[in-house]
């Protein structure tokens, strides 16, 4: 199946729920979640997730600052703590 390599916000949000779903040790874990995305190869799928594992290796090694995100009230603590929590949950894939 061909597409191509730009991934929507929708696409985004469920590679990301897929990844929770398929760990590392699931069997035929990228044709997973290829199928759980939709509209994406295989191949798109593992370059996608291996362009996640660079970003993420960069932002704990701080090559990339983690943006300033003004206070304006809990929002931004509840946004940052899912965030953190993402991240983390992506670490434990690797």
């Amino acid at each position: 199946m061909a597409s191509n390599s730009t991934w929507t916000a929708k696409q985004n949000k469920l590679f990301e729920n897929a990844l929770a779903t398929y760990d590392k040790d699931t069997p035929d874990r990228f044709h997973n979640l290829a199928k759980a995305v939709g509209g994406k190869t295989v191949e798109e799928v593992k370059r996608h997730y291996e362009m996640l594992v660079q970003d993420i290796n960069h932002i704990e090694s701080g090559k990339v600052p983690l943006p300033n995100y003004s206070s304006n009230g809990n929002s931004n603590k509840e946004y940052q703590y899912m965030h953190e929590e993402q991240r983390m949950k992506y670490l434990k894939l690797q």
